[in-house]
């Protein structure tokens, strides 16, 4: 009779899954990176779906290169008839066409939340995203349960003929959003006038969830990324709305203040920062290491960042 165990059973860890479709960013800084780093802290196991690619590092993006969306569909459909997923994230995708895809896909799983995350895309061509954005607007957004973005960003696209003295709250972007069938919007970023930070979870009628912020001295990659797939993971675990909002922007703020800066560009976020030694950490800082670039950068935060210093939920 054998003494060997028996098979590993993948239900018996009671992972959630998540499927995220998302660009490869090969210096780590968001894409699919973020979402495998962020969703995996959250505990949930990740069908990760490649996109395209970013050409870029830590200080820009240089390029993008889409996949065709036959490849992007057979990923997706290929991991989603073995495995059961509780919840769909989309970052950046790179081409209407594969947002035409995707959007079919979610249709298929019209029962499931999806988490959509608008990044800034001012470093590619106007008309390419002009014709991005549209594309998401008719396909993807009636299908979304939160769009998440900075408020900048949300409004530049959602609201072009905005005339107001004063900027949009919330609420207002969260209207505009629901025009197309988004149920909440996540709004990052908007600025007061005490020059702290906010981030307010919305619906039309109302403010869901707000979050008050001081501002990092540092320029930041990939936290939109990171909050957005942070978000969705803690939905498909089963908390609510609210309090998976709650949740992710502490996660990230975790994940900001914890920030290193691997290049010559941005601070990146530390979405592991759960799982270092605080003794080794200790040890490296005597050898002379680099304080985390969030305190050590005096590169002003730009707009499209996502700035997490004290969190008061």
């Amino acid at each position: 009779m054998s003494d060997s165990p028996p098979p590993f059973d993948a239900a018996d860890t009671g992972l959630p899954c998540v499927m995220a479709f998302n660009a490869n960013d090969p210096s780590g800084a968001g894409g699919l990176s973020a979402d495998l780093t962020a969703m995996s802290s959250a505990s949930v196991h990740v069908l990760a779906v490649v996109t395209g690619t970013y050409v870029r590092d830590t200080s820009e993006v240089h390029d993008h290169i889409a996949f065709d969306e036959e490849v992007v569909a057979d990923q997706a459909r290929c991991a989603l008839e073995d495995v059961p997923v509780r919840a769909i994230k989309v970052g950046f995708v790179g081409s209407p066409e594969n947002l035409s895809t995707i959007a079919g896909i979610a249709s298929d799983y019209h029962e499931l939340p999806l988490v959509t995350y608008m990044p800034d895309l001012s470093w590619w061509d106007d008309l390419d995203i002009e014709t991005y954005q549209d594309a998401l607007t008719e396909l993807l957004l009636p299908q979304t349960t939160v769009l998440v973005g900075n408020h900048s960003t949300l409004c530049r696209w959602l609201m072009p003929e905005w005339e107001g003295e004063r900027a949009p709250n919330a609420r207002e972007v969260a209207r505009a959003a629901a025009v197309h069938g988004v149920a909440f919007t996540l709004v990052t970023g908007i600025n007061t006038a005490d020059q702290f930070l906010e981030s307010h979870l919305a619906s039309p009628e109302e403010v869901l969830a707000s979050a008050r912020y001081e501002r990092f001295e540092a320029t930041f990659s990939g936290a939109g990324d990171t909050l957005s797939a942070a978000l969705c993971a803690l939905i498909a675990s089963g908390n609510d709305l609210q309090s998976a909002c709650a949740e992710a922007l502490n996660y990230l703020d975790q994940c900001l203040n914890a920030g290193f800066q691997p290049g010559m560009g941005h601070a990146v976020p530390d979405r592991l920062f759960w799982a270092h030694d605080g003794e080794e950490v200790e040890a490296d800082d005597e050898a002379g290491a680099a304080a985390p670039a969030a305190e050590s950068t005096d590169t002003r935060l730009d707009d499209d960042d996502f700035p997490l210093d004290t969190t008061r939920h």
